[in-house]
């Protein structure tokens, strides 16, 4: 079987990490390359040095890809999904899919109706940490899950301004890392139907969040009820004054123990696994882990094997509507 043809759409720093994580596997080729820096382009080049360097999307697709995958502003990940999906080209895309539930289900309708692949970089779901986590909460070693606490604070807010745009971004630190964590969340407890019932506190400057303004929140915190009564706990910011860089996590609390993801020392990249019970804690992983491409790589390796449509996608639009029900609380 030839190997499936990828034009690139953005790369910058992730762009690039996942186009050289897939390049890696050498199941796909690199065909073309866009990006309106032209020493992004040049970087990326480097990794695929016969791939075109292109203008936009429509030449990424008159180069007959099998694939896009889209590392661009939040504000145009939906109309670029469905443009290359309509094309015929199965997408993997950077979060958020959508700045909205109903731009995620518009994305999800058009790779359903084209029967193509679709697949979003939700990349903590393919951590070691998270790999010897999970079985446990879905096999029931912890007894019944009663509570999910999720946290992702960031010293740093964006470097870029769109991120401060509510109509170029959707969202502020929610959007942004709140995703990630809601998204773990609902994979690992295999996606639970979400209450209606969400209640939230976003501020902005350090004052509570208007309703009418266009600006977009630096701290959140939010909670809602999964399943059979499953409390979730969120907790995400920019600039919070957290003593490290980074503080991220998601802790599975069960009726006859427990275990956490974490961060190490405030790192954005090494992470543990931890299992408790009572006192006692055992660790299950630990750094190094090289995860960062891991659901790149799980693309691709679909994508060599079957192009057609996954029925999962839906649950892109399950995570979303979670966003846009704290966003509405």
């Amino acid at each position: 079987m030839t190997r499936p043809r990828i034009g690139f759409l953005g790369v910058g720093w992730i762009g690039r990490h996942r186009m050289a994580a897939m390049l890696d596997t050498g199941l796909v080729e690199a065909v073309a390359i866009s990006d309106p820096s032209p020493d992004m382009v040049a970087e990326a080049a480097k990794l695929a040095p016969d791939a075109a360097i292109v203008a936009d999307l429509d030449a990424i697709l008159a180069a007959g890809v099998d694939g896009v995958v889209i590392a661009t502003p939040s504000a145009l990940h939906a109309d670029q999904s469905i443009h290359a999906l309509q094309a015929g080209a199965a997408v993997f895309c950077q979060k958020p899919l959508g700045r909205d539930a109903a731009e995620a289900a518009r994305v999800v309708e058009a790779a359903r109706t084209a029967d193509r692949l679709l697949g979003v970089d939700f990349s903590y779901r393919h951590t070691a940490a998270m790999a010897a986590i999970a079985p446990l909460v879905q096999g029931g070693a912890l007894g019944r899950i009663q509570a999910v606490d999720l946290v992702f604070h960031n010293a740093y807010g964006p470097d870029k301004p769109w991120f401060y745009d509510r109509a170029q971004s959707g969202g502020g630190c929610v959007m942004d890392l709140g995703v990630h964590l809601v998204d773990l969340a609902l994979w690992t407890l295999g996606f639970p139907e979400v209450a209606e019932d969400v209640r939230a506190h976003l501020f902005a400057g350090g004052a509570p969040l208007a309703a009418d303004t266009d600006a977009v929140e630096d701290l959140a915190l939010a909670d809602f009820t999964v399943g059979d009564g499953i409390a979730v706990r969120l907790a995400c910011s920019w600039r919070l004054h957290a003593g490290q860089e980074a503080q991220i996590g998601a802790t599975f609390y069960g009726t006859a123990g427990a275990a956490r993801f974490a961060n190490v020392g405030g790192s954005f990249y090494d992470f543990t696994a931890e299992r408790m019970a009572g006192t006692t804690s055992e660790t299950l992983a630990s750094p190094p882990d090289a995860w960062g491409g891991r659901a790149a790589i799980a693309w691709a390796e679909r994508l060599a094997a079957d192009r057609g449509f996954n029925p999962d996608a839906q649950r892109l639009v399950e995570v979303a509507r979670v966003l846009d029900r704290i966003y509405a609380a």
